[in-house]
C-alpha cells in the first residue's frame, strides 16, 4: 500500500469517530484498507478497545481501599474484555472492511503471504500439482 497524503488521512475528530464504528469518506479507503488489513492492525484494534475499559474502571482506583481490593474490583473485568478483543479482533475487521465497501479477505492478506510458501508445498505434496 503505497504512502497516503494528509487529504487522504483522516482528521483528529474523524480519526476519534472511525475508531469507535463511523465510517469513513470513500477517499480514504486505501488508509482504512491499511489500518485495518496492514501491519500492527491487530495491536491497533486491542488498544482502541482497551481504551474506553481503562477510562470505565479508572475510578475503581480512587476508592479508599487497598491495592488488592482495587485490583479484584478491576482485573476480573479488564482480562475477559481484553480477551474477548483478541479473539473477536479478525471478525470486527472482516466488519469494518465490508463496512467501508472493501474486501474483508484483506485481513488474512498478511498471513497469506507469509505462508504462501507452505500452502505450495501442501499444493505439491498432496496435491500432485
Amino acid at each position: 500500500m503505497s504512502v497516503t497524503s494528509e487529504a487522504d488521512r483522516p482528521a483528529f475528530f474523524q480519526y476519534v469517530k472511525y475508531c469507535y464504528g463511523a465510517k469513513l469518506p470513500d477517499s480514504m479507503s486505501e488508509w482504512v484498507a491499511n489500518d485495518q488489513a496492514g501491519p500492527g492492525a491487530t495491536r491497533r484494534m486491542i488498544t482502541r478497545w482497551a481504551i474506553p475499559c481503562i477510562l470505565l474502571l479508572a475510578p475503581m482506583f480512587f476508592v479508599d481501599a487497598s491495592i488488592y481490593v482495587r485490583l479484584n474490583m478491576t482485573v476480573p473485568i479488564f482480562l475477559p474484555y481484553v480477551m474477548f478483543s483478541i479473539a473477536l479482533n479478525r471478525v470486527y475487521r472482516r466488519h469494518r472492511l465490508a463496512q467501508h465497501g472493501l474486501d474483508p479477505d484483506l485481513v488474512n492478506a498478511i498471513a497469506r503471504k507469509r505462508d504462501a510458501h507452505l500452502y505450495e508445498a501442501y499444493e505439491q505434496k498432496y496435491r500432485g500439482k
